[in-house]
Order: structure tokens, then C-alpha cells, then sequence
């Protein structure tokens, strides 16, 4: 079974997934004019405003707190490490480059899950890929297909993969059995997910900025001791991912090439851009301005600092340390820990287990939610089956708990990489609406007004989109 599922993730991600991302990235940059960077201070602004506008309803920054809370998590520390171990340091660089181009195209899949969102029966907004993909192509089969991908990766087996580097963790820094923490685990996520959407915002919007900050403090701190380093642990990584270190080592075009298909694999695993999963939490929010483009500056935002702020800080926090070595056997959430240790003591460990634990935590219930707009889409008569799939979501959370992490990281790349595939093709399909969307957000601000929507300036938009939402 595992060498099939390998055999699977090989072909995806050698020979379609590498070129299809970044195929999207470039597209979505280009046609967007370089909006990522041209408008990187915009983007802060449209954040310190998210927290109004909201109302009863999720606001901007929950909505953003639930993607962050899904996107880091053992993506950030233990992927960064098996990243290292597998593609070197070059394996870093490539996850900036995907995450930088990957901002446009996060921009774009936010846009149109803000654009296609609808209200379920409690009043809340739900909406994503398999909305857009029904409501803006009319092809609902494309839905159901991502739908069940998602289901698949983020309910059940993304779960199991943050399960299996918190009891992990766990176990080296405090002896605690792995059973008696998945038990833990599953207790606290139940707690938590049949509180419903509202419940888990509220607590991502307390969680999220309190784990990035405190785990971003210590990174700066080892950055500070060890600053004369910093420039060759740079240098490492550039030469690295271009092959100059391999120079005359008669390998070069086989150590570049795995160092981007770790780098962007890894990447693409914890910044989530392309994938279609952080687009159910920017479908959630209400808006400030009232525009389906400003959910897509915030999320953009999310990848910049998923990847290039955090994933950079357990990278340094790696590359600056004695333990990393191409020939150890140091992999996973270990080796971030025996780094951490290197540079601060014994407290590292626990240090590491107690952000592991917040991380991924969040990133389980974060997850949740987003299989579970996904299951309404498929099924509105929802209450059983509802029921059924949480206690199936807390069953994976216990398995993955007491799982080896090569099969659980394999699933996830294989379920990952179809998702993946399904939305970026919906997202070429619907490009001239994302390029109409923002062009008429930028329209109105340069001409001195608050950007608001209003679907009768695109009447082929307006007949597609849900009754009672924008209208």
C-alpha cells in the first residue's frame, strides 16, 4: 500500500503538480500586475481594518485567523524540517519563490470563494472551490470531485498529520505515551467542533496571534545571538537551490531538482496557496470594504506570513544550529526540537512540544471547518451525517496519533495534490472574473471611494451568483 500511495505522490508531484503551480502563480501575477507587490502595503491596511464591519457575522480577521490557524501548523516546523532533510537547504528557497508568486493566486481563489459564497441554515456564509465551481462554471460534478478531495485531506488525513507531530513531540519532551495525548487530543478537538463555525473563529481569532507571536519571539532571539551567521546560512540556501554547492559533485541537476520538489511541496503544504482550502475561510467573512477583493488582499497576507515569516524563522532556527547535517538521521518535528535545544538548552524541547501543540491543534480544528462546508455542499439534509463525519474526523485525529509519520506525510501529499490540481484548473477557467474583480476594486480606489460590489456592472457575473447575498 505505501508503495503505491509513493509511486502516486511521485507522479504528481515530478511530473504535474511543480508545473501546474507555478504555471497559476505566474499567470495570476502577470495578469494581475504584479499585485502582491505592488500592493504589499495595501494589503496591511486592508487588515487593520478587519476586525469591523462584521457585525453578528465572522469578520475579516476570523476569517483570516481560521486560515492562519489551518495553514500553520506542522507545515512550519515539522515540514520545514523534512524539507531540509530531503531537498537541503536550497528546499527553503523554493518555498519563498512558491509562496511569493502563490500570493497572486491565493488572491484569486479568495476573490471568488468571497464572489460565489452563500448562507446556510444558521445564517452563516459558506462558500469555496466547490461553489465556484458550480455556481461561476456550472459544472457541479467539478465540485463534488474537490469536495470529496478536500474531505479526504483536510477532515480526515491533514488531521491524522498534525495528530502524529503533536504526540510525537510530546514524547520527546515529556515521556508522555502517545495513546494517553491522542486521547487528549481527541477530547479537546471535540470540544471544540460540535461548537459549530462562530466557536471556532472565536477561538483562532484568540489562539492564532498568541502561537505566532510567542514562537516568532524565540526565533528572533536565536536570530539576534547567532547574527554574524545569518548571511552564510542565506548564501547556503541560494547556492544551495541553484546547485552551486554540488559544483563538480557530478550531481547538480539531481540535487536542484529535489530541492525544488521538496521546497514547493512543503511549501504548498503550509501556505496552502492553489490548493483551494484557505478559500472556505475567506468564503466565511464579511468584508471591510464590502468587496469580494479585499477577502483576497487578506489572504494573500496569510501566505506571506505562513511561509515567509514563519517557515523562514524555523529554517534559521535549523540551519543555525550544530545538529543539522545532510548525513543525520534527524527528520521531523525531532529535528526542529534538537535545534531549538542547541541554541537555548533543555527548555527548547518542551518549548517546541507546547507550539507544536497550539499549532496544529488549531490546524485540526481549522481543518474541520473547512470539511465541513465541503459536506453541506454535497449533502444541505446534514445532521446525521454530520454526526457521522465528526466522530470519523475524531477517529483519524486517534489514528494519526499512534501512526508511523512516512505513510501519514505520503497520504497527504497524494490527497493534497488532487485537490490542488481540480481548483487551479476551475481557477484558469474563471480568471477573467478574478481579473474583473480586481480591476473594479481598484477602480473605485483610485478614484477616492471605499470599494463596494455591485454584480449589475458584470450582468453575465450577476445571473450566476447566489440570490440575496450581493444583490
Amino acid at each position: 500500500m505505501q508503495s503505491s500511495i509513493e509511486w502516486i505522490s511521485g507522479l504528481l508531484w515530478g511530473h504535474v503538480l511543480i508545473y501546474l503551480l507555478i504555471s497559476a502563480g505566474v499567470f495570476f501575477t502577470l495578469r494581475l500586475g504584479f499585485i502582491q507587490f505592488r500592493q504589499f502595503p495595501y494589503m496591511w491596511k486592508v487588515m487593520a481594518n478587519s476586525r469591523s464591519g462584521a457585525e453578528d457575522g465572522i469578520s475579516s480577521f476570523q476569517a483570516f485567523c481560521t486560515s492562519l490557524a489551518a495553514r500553520v501548523g506542522t507545515g512550519n516546523m515539522a515540514g520545514v524540517a523534512v524539507a531540509l532533510f530531503l531537498g537541503g537547504p536550497g528546499a527553503i528557497f523554493w518555498m519563498w519563490l512558491i509562496a511569493l508568486i502563490g500570493m497572486a493566486t491565493s488572491f484569486a481563489e479568495s476573490t471568488l470563494a468571497q464572489a460565489y459564497k452563500t448562507k446556510d441554515d444558521e445564517g452563516n456564509f459558506r462558500g469555496g472551490p466547490a461553489y465556484y465551481m458550480e455556481l461561476g462554471l456550472g459544472k457541479r460534478w467539478m465540485g463534488v470531485a474537490f469536495s470529496l478531495c478536500l474531505i479526504l485531506a483536510f477532515g480526515l488525513v491533514f488531521n491524522a498529520v498534525q495528530a502524529n507531530s503533536i504526540t510525537a513531540a510530546f514524547e520527546v519532551a515529556f515521556g508522555v505515551p502517545k495513546l494517553y495525548m491522542g486521547i487528549a487530543l481527541v477530547i479537546g478537538s471535540a470540544f471544540i467542533i460540535f461548537g459549530g463555525l462562530k466557536t471556532i473563529a472565536r477561538f483562532a481569532e484568540v489562539a492564532v496571534p498568541f502561537m505566532a507571536l510567542a514562537y516568532l519571539l524565540i526565533a528572533f532571539y536565536v536570530c539576534a545571538i547567532n547574527l554574524e551567521h545569518l548571511p552564510d546560512v542565506f548564501m547556503k540556501v541560494i547556492n544551495s537551490a541553484l546547485g552551486l554547492e554540488q559544483a563538480g559533485a557530478g550531481a547538480i541537476g539531481y540535487a536542484v531538482m529535489q530541492a525544488m520538489i521538496q521546497g514547493i511541496k512543503r511549501g504548498l503544504f503550509s501556505n496552502e496557496a492553489g490548493m483551494g482550502s484557505a478559500a472556505n475561510a475567506a468564503a466565511t467573512a464579511t468584508p471591510n470594504p464590502n468587496h469580494p477583493a479585499s477577502q483576497g488582499y487578506v489572504q494573500m497576507l496569510g501566505v506571506f506570513v505562513d511561509t515567509i515569516i514563519i517557515c523562514s524563522a524555523t529554517a534559521a532556527l535549523i540551519l543555525l544550529s550544530e545538529v543539522y547535517s545532510p548525513s543525520s538521521d534527524l527528520t521531523g518535528i525531532a529535528l526542529t526540537q534538537a535545534a531549538l535545544v542547541s541554541h537555548v538548552g533543555e527548555w527548547g524541547a518542551t518549548f517546541i512540544a507546547i507550539a507544536i501543540l497550539f499549532f496544529a491543534f488549531t490546524s485540526i480544528v481549522a481543518n474541520y471547518s473547512y470539511a465541513e462546508t465541503n459536506l453541506l455542499f454535497l449533502e444541505h439534509n446534514h445532521e446525521k451525517g454530520l454526526l457521522f463525519f465528526r466522530l470519523l474526523v475524531l477517529a483519524m485525529v486517534m489514528w494519526g496519533s499512534l501512526s508511523e509519520l512516512g505513510i501519514v506525510w505520503t497520504l497527504a501529499d497524494v490527497s493534497m495534490g488532487l485537490m490542488a490540481i481540480i481548483n487551479v484548473v476551475a481557477l484558469f477557467m474563471l480568471s477573467g472574473v478574478v481579473i474583473w474583480l480586481s480591476r473594479d476594486y481598484q477602480t473605485q480606489l483610485k478614484a477616492g471611494k471605499t470599494p463596494t460590489f455591485d454584480p449589475s456592472k458584470h450582468p453575465h457575473l450577476a445571473k450566476t451568483l447566489p440570490k440575496g447575498i450581493w444583490h
